[in-house]
């Protein structure tokens, strides 16, 4: 299903038309919502559900489910889902359920833990990933299981702080999903620990045939740390590891989600 192999590049200056990004507004789309209470968090969480026309359309059909960290209905769970669904409705992607995970503490529960003062200033909490993380695997995935017809196919994206959950979970527990989306991660985090002890976390990957896009902007604490990685993946990375890095310096933090989103779909998701 995926193509093992590297594209470097340091700036994209055309997409085909079906790869297009999400146009400026946002549109609620139609979506479900339910709310879990997890022991792990010490909460209850609000979850946003999409389904794409074909869900209904064909019954015995089952579909990929993408997860997404910042999935409240006012945060980006409306572009996310809209660029997915015209993706889809222009045959350039397979459908695919999203699951939208709304904030509570997003520093908290995006960030692992850190030996840097400063680090710990920026939220009242942080260091909490692993018991998100434990959110997703033990509570979060297993109701979605039941409520919905996923195909075994999973995957996940964000950008900044939770670019950082996601190559945190890439690097520590790889086979939690499939396909990983990581757009101008924050690996500055923790003195870019995660960058310093890749090499050997990625050699782990070898065998699991996962897919790894990466992403950055003109961000001088971001794209240092993505490029230092990208030489390692070229480096270490194993024959069956799809990755893809793309440093766009024609974007900023707060343009790159929806700049990139569209083309990074159509790179991992493509209709084989």
């Amino acid at each position: 299903m995926r193509t093992p192999g590297l594209l470097l590049a340091l700036v994209v200056l055309a997409v085909v038309p079906a790869c297009r990004t999400a146009p400026p507004a946002d549109p609620i789309p139609a979506h479900e919502t339910f709310r879990l209470t997890s022991r792990f968090l010490a909460e209850e969480r609000v979850v946003n559900v999409y389904l794409p026309p074909a869900y209904a359309a064909s019954p015995d059909q089952s579909f990929r489910i993408v997860y997404m960290p910042d999935g409240g209905i006012g945060e980006d769970f409306p572009h996310i889902v809209n660029t997915l669904a015209a993706l889809d409705a222009e045959g350039a992607i397979d459908p695919a359920i999203v699951v939208g995970i709304e904030n509570t503490q997003r520093r908290r529960d995006m960030t692992g833990p850190t030996t840097v003062a400063k680090d710990r200033e920026i939220a009242p909490v942080v260091g909490g990933s692993a018991a998100f993380r434990s959110f997703i695997r033990d509570e979060l995935m297993p109701e979605v299981a039941k409520r919905y017809r996923g195909n075994g196919d999973t995957a996940i994206v964000g950008e900044s702080a939770a670019g950082l959950f996601i190559m945190e979970t890439f690097f520590l527990e790889p086979t939690l999903f499939d396909t990983y989306i990581a757009l101008s991660p924050s690996l500055w985090w923790n003195d870019h620990a995660l960058v310093r002890d890749a090499a050997a976390s990625i050699r782990k990957t070898a065998g699991l045939g996962l897919t790894l896009y990466l992403g950055s902007a003109d961000e001088a604490d971001v794209y240092p740390h993505t490029d230092a990685l990208a030489a390692i993946l070229e480096k270490e990375a194993p024959s069956d590891l799809a990755w893809n890095y793309q440093l766009r310096r024609d974007l900023k933090h707060a343009t790159i989600y929806r700049a990139v989103s569209g083309p990074a779909f159509c790179q991992v998701f493509a209709v084989k």
